[in-house]
């Protein structure tokens, strides 16, 4: 049985390598690979030829109209196999997908299904991601069955099972069937959540009932040509069957700014053509279609969940004048039956716009947000500090000496925002109201007020500073005011590949380069460390604003002439024995490893009871994790050789005591190459991390001014022989120097301040 896989393409060179290398991991090769190039605006030559015998590649151009419809009516014309599949090439499939369809579709020779689907799975990642990471099933499948369930879950679903299927043995062959075409309707067509996540894919057609009953994509339709494909497909459905082993592997993708998936374009014609096809699809549908159900259904919650919305919250009034007609022109055909077999909430709206009352409309939607909104607030206290800054705080005028500092949302009193601070409260505290959003009780110098992250009295302050210093993105309700000043001071030069430069985020939420991109537009200023940042940051944040090119403020005290007299203050403060030398190690975290996102896990790789038996004599470590990881790591055991400053505030202050920093792909290594100590890097996993984790800006092989170590016993040798490595590393470290360190020189924090606050009193 030949199954013919229709591809269309148009741009995105690395998602098809990933889709055509899941079709060579197929078990089942009994298909043809139909490539069509729909007004291509790449060149796709060297994919073909390197995957074109491998997956039974035939390329077709698509001369006529544009568009994913045409593309896929050409490849139903060309198709030569028995069933088609359509295949997106921003998608893949999951190992045996095929085999498990076509196994499905010929289990009865006699009698084979018009339609055979499978489950379709959506996902963020690459497929080297997505199959090193995940187990497909714990994956958010569109049947929404996610965590375990209890033994009583488990039984009462054993029952419910037990008599589907003495149901189903009861049945006729004619009323089995159409179970199995209601349940695939309901499957594909109901339980897709929106109207355009209705879709064709993941599943095997027949090609005789395609061209039999003249179905096709309609080529007017860019957003919702399936819509009406499936729907009247499903009218001249006579078996259908399904295969939960088969998995349609849906790619979201996680960059919509540069490239969005059609669901993800924004277009102000989206509305006119879901009304289009709305109609299209209805008209089409045969008398009596129980199709049409599940249609009207779809459109009426596409209202009540969606529109409904708009009328209350745009600012454009053609929601509640021309758009509100048409969609009431639409309802009027939706038979009276369906309406009364709503909830009330839903019901109550489509009587209202049947009745063309606009005002009521608004008034049912804001009460219904109202009680939404009161649920969040009782259960997050949080919630109404946000009512109040939208509602309150924002319509007061901002203060214009007003200053609000924030350090890694809110953990701790250090980083650049400290440096900031200290050089402003010391030298100009009196021409400034100085705020710290801060979560935990840290003593700070000088005059300021502290606020709690999240709480009315921050979100007040939000409203009313003019000037923001924050190190990390600020909140995402923050709607920047006229008049204000954010300055993003970031908090280290990057080895690692931020943002818009990567390709998988494994622990951040899915709209994370939106809202990066959304954030960094009201950034005034970006500090920089050097070049190599500059660069960095105008790539992954694409950012084209005012960058500050004067080093970290953090790293002044680096470079303060009374950096030796802070440090022994420093160690007598940390209870470091007199005569001991001190190890900083400083690893970062791993994206695969987390709770949640910005929580995450981490597991201790070096040796702690070894490397205190080997250089406990000499020295003491100092252990500072990443202000991400969650676990608290225990050094039980290890008390006088083990320091756990993972709380600690300010890792400048732990720079200056240590005498040898060991680390992995952490940025504390652009910093601390400011003293010109030396420096040890414990890469036990680099392969994984630099070829699927993140990535690497620079090669740590050649630029770091240290080795690399994967073991503890490799860690331990190169401190015993310290001097040694420090002369072999001598030209790499002035290299470095010269290049990630040249602008630091102890007065970053004075320049800043200058170019900001100075230049803005002008």
């Amino acid at each position: 049985m030949l199954i013919s896989l229709i591809v269309p393409i148009k741009k995105g060179r690395d998602y098809l390598k990933d889709c055509f290398a899941s079709l060579i991991e197929q078990d089942f090769t009994d298909y043809e690979t139909i490539l069509v190039l729909d007004h291509p605006e790449e060149d796709f030559t060297d994919i073909i030829d390197e995957y074109g015998k491998s997956i039974n590649i035939r390329v077709l151009n698509n001369t006529g109209k544009e568009g994913v419809a045409a593309a896929r009516n050409l490849g139903i014309k060309e198709a030569k196999g028995e069933y088609i599949m359509f295949l997106d090439s921003d998608d893949y499939l999951y190992r045996g997908a095929l085999s498990a369809l076509s196994s499905t579709a010929t289990e009865d020779e006699q009698k084979k299904p018009d339609l055979v689907y499978g489950k379709k799975v959506w996902t963020w990642y690459t497929r080297a991601g997505f199959l090193s990471t995940f187990e497909a099933e714990k994956l958010d499948a569109d049947d929404d069955t996610s965590g375990e369930n209890s033994e009583e879950e488990e039984a009462n679903d054993s029952d419910a099972e037990s008599e589907r299927d003495q149901r189903i043995a009861a049945m006729t062959p004619e009323e089995y069937e159409d179970f199995e075409i209601r349940r695939g309707a309901r499957r594909m067509i109901t339980k897709r959540k929106g109207i355009r996540n209705v879709s064709v894919l993941g599943a095997l057609y027949k090609k005789d009932v395609i061209l039999e009953n003249d179905i096709s994509f309609n080529e007017d339709f860019r957003f919702y040509s399936d819509l009406s494909f499936l729907c009247i497909y499903f009218d001249f459905v006579k078996c259908c069957r399904r295969n939960y082993d088969a998995l349609y592997i849906k790619r979201k993708h996680g960059d919509p700014i540069r490239f969005p998936s059609l669901a993800q374009e924004k277009s102000e014609f989206r509305f006119d053509e879901l009304l289009s096809a709305y109609k299209y699809t209805r008209n089409l549908l045969k008398d009596g279609s129980p199709i049409i159900e599940r249609l009207d259904k779809k459109f009426i919650h596409y209202y009540t969940d969606y529109y409904v919305k708009m009328v209350r919250r745009s600012e454009n009034d053609m929601w509640r004048d021309n758009r509100y007609d048409q969609i009431r022109e639409v309802f009027a055909i939706i038979p009276k039956e369906t309406i009364k077999c709503l909830k009330l909430y839903r019901r109550r709206h489509v009587y209202t716009l049947l009745k063309g009352d606009v005002k009521k409309t608004h008034r049912i939607v804001s009460f219904h947000l109202f009680w939404k909104k009161l649920g969040k607030i009782l259960k997050n206290k949080n919630e109404l500090g946000k009512v109040f800054y939208k509602h309150v705080f924002s319509k007061m005028p901002v203060k214009q000496d007003w200053v609000l500092f924030e350090c890694f949302f809110a953990k701790s009193y250090g980083d650049n925002p400290k440096g900031i601070y200290e050089y402003m409260a010391a030298n100009h505290g009196d021409e400034y109201k100085f705020i710290w959003s801060l979560d935990k009780n840290t003593k700070i110098p000088y005059k300021h007020k502290k606020v709690k992250r999240f709480s009315i009295r921050y979100a007040y302050y939000i409203a009313r500073c003019k000037y923001f210093v924050f190190n990390t993105h600020q909140p995402g309700w923050m709607i920047k005011r006229e008049g204000q000043i954010f300055l993003e001071t970031w908090h280290g030069t990057p080895l690692k590949r931020l943002a818009f430069d990567m390709e998988d985020n494994f622990s951040a939420s899915p709209g994370y380069k939106k809202a990066i991109f959304k954030y960094t537009r009201d950034w005034d200023y970006l500090v920089s460390a050097n070049s190599f940042s500059s660069e960095c940051f105008k790539s992954c944040f694409l950012y084209e604003g005012n960058m500050l090119e004067f080093g970290y403020p953090r790293n002044d005290i680096l470079h303060s002439p009374d950096r030796e007299e802070k440090a022994v203050k420093i160690r007598k403060k940390l209870g470091i024995p007199e005569g001991k030398k001190t190890i900083l190690y400083a690893p970062t975290w791993r994206d695969d490893e987390f709770y949640e996102a910005g929580q995450y896990k981490f597991t201790l790789k070096l040796d702690l009871p070894k490397m205190k038996a080997a250089l406990g004599d000499e020295y003491v470590l100092l252990l500072r994790t990443h202000y991400y990881i969650a676990d608290k790591i225990d050094v039980t055991g290890m008390e006088g050789f083990t320091y756990n400053l993972s709380k600690y505030d300010d890792i400048a202050d732990i720079y200056l005591i240590s005498d040898i920093c060991i680390t992995d792909y952490s940025s504390v290594f652009f910093d601390y190459a400011n003293l010109k100590r030396p420096l040890l890097f414990y890469t036990y996993d680099i392969e994984k991390y630099r070829g699927m984790l993140r990535g690497f800006y620079i090669d740590m092989e050649s630029t770091v001014p240290g080795p690399l170590l994967y073991t503890t016993e490799e860690v331990i040798d190169a401190v015993k022989n310290i001097d040694s490595i420090q002369e072999k590393y001598a030209d790499t470290y002035d290299r470095f120097y010269d290049r990630f360190c040249g602008w630091e020189n102890g007065n970053a924090s004075e320049n800043i301040y200058n170019k900001v606050f100075v230049a803005d009193r002008k």
